[in-house]
């Protein structure tokens, strides 16, 4: 049996981010995943310039061999009626392949790291979480997205009760021929919220790459709303004729429907595992980094790992991101106010477009960076 201070299940953006804080803490860390990297990774992925300045990241240089796309404008638009375009002077996000980044992230962390190894196993024995029969520690840290098998341990995981966003979409490299006719241009992303307002779509180019994609509270109208979508688009010549591959499926929870417990003893979950995705959005890279940083400052100050200690986490969640049970009654990306037929004028509007849509609900440009030490 390896011992170690704290294991971490999942190696994605939330979990590499909480391995790389506590390197200089002297906690023997292991990180564990599933899967082998780089990791086929479907993503719309866009990281805001807060997110880079957070993990200290140089967009030049990360650009050396791989991919990353300035946005610095925004189509936005109600299914069936023209789109608004706005453009906002500067580079205001930035568009990555989410197998790169995660990589990316992942290789920056130099402590021990066991992939492509399926959790199979997590038992509580003398004082410790046993993985598998051979990893122990007193702290385990969820990190593995929505499914994430720390999170059942709280009794709280995955299940029917849980209002969970369902989202299929596509990514790949475009063909010259492809790339040539397609009218998507790559600074500006667009943005087409269904008529219900249950849901949105995204066409996102990066370079030669194209993502696609549209997510919904009610996955059982999922796959008849994105093909309707993707004829739409496909008539307007705003994506190209032939798709290549099949649309991925995935799940994840927002933060103000999550009713997972966030810690118990000697248990943490961070990222999507906790169901910390934006409301208005469903944007999960900054709320897993942010909650990885706060559980990092946590972890490293803890008297002991007991439910109590961990509390201070659970707080400081509620601080940055808000009070859950205060917001139970928003609906998925609007508020309760946003009704038709006002929603349908709302998207015809440049400044509602801009200063709501783009830099408050998905920017959050009104959220300074978390000041913690990465």
């Amino acid at each position: 049996m390896d011992y170690y201070d704290l294991i971490i299940v999942g190696a994605g953006p939330a979990g590499s981010t909480l391995a790389s804080a506590l390197e200089d803490s002297g906690k023997k860390v292991l990180i564990i995943d599933k899967q082998d990297f780089p990791r086929d990774k479907t993503c719309a992925g866009w990281v805001t310039p807060a997110v880079m300045d957070t993990l200290k990241i140089n967009p030049g240089e990360y650009g050396k061999g791989r991919t990353i796309q300035p946005i610095r404008r925004f189509r936005i638009g109600m299914m069936g009626q023209p789109a608004v375009e706005n453009d906002h002077g500067e580079v205001v996000s930035y568009g990555i392949r989410r197998c790169e980044f995660d990589d990316y992230l992942l290789s920056r962390v130099n402590s021990p790291k066991q992939l492509a190894t399926p959790v199979k196993s997590i038992v509580r024995k003398d004082g410790n979480w046993v993985i598998n029969d051979t990893w122990g520690a007193p702290l385990v840290v969820g990190a593995g997205g929505h499914f994430c098998p720390v999170a059942r341990l709280l009794g709280d995981g995955p299940g029917g009760h849980e209002t969970v966003v369902a989202a299929k979409e596509v990514e790949f490299e475009m063909t010259p021929e492809q790339a040539s006719s397609c009218q998507a241009r790559g600074d500006t992303p667009e943005l087409w919220f269904c008529r219900d307002l249950k849901g949105y779509a995204w066409v996102f180019r990066k370079g030669n790459y194209l993502n696609i994609g549209l997510g919904r509270e009610d996955n059982h109208k999922l796959t008849g709303h994105l093909q309707a979508f993707v004829d739409e688009m496909k008539s307007t010549g705003r994506i190209p004729e032939d798709l290549p591959g099949r649309f991925k499926g995935h799940a994840y929870l927002l933060y103000a429907h999550a009713e997972r417990p966030l810690v118990d003893d000697g248990i943490l979950l961070i990222g999507d595992s906790a169901g910390l995705a934006y409301t208005q959005s469903g944007e999960g890279i900054r709320p897993a980094i942010e909650s990885a940083l706060l559980a990092a400052d946590v972890i490293r100050n803890a008297p002991n790992y007991s439910a109590s200690s961990l509390q201070v986490y659970g707080d400081a969640i509620a601080e940055r991101f808000g009070n859950r049970a205060a917001d139970t009654d928003q609906g998925w990306q609007v508020p309760d106010w946003v009704k038709m037929p006002l929603a349908s004028s709302l998207m015809r509007s440049h400044w509602f477009t801009r200063k709501v849509v783009t830099e408050k609900w998905f920017l959050h440009q009104q959220v300074p960076p978390l000041k913690v030490a990465v």
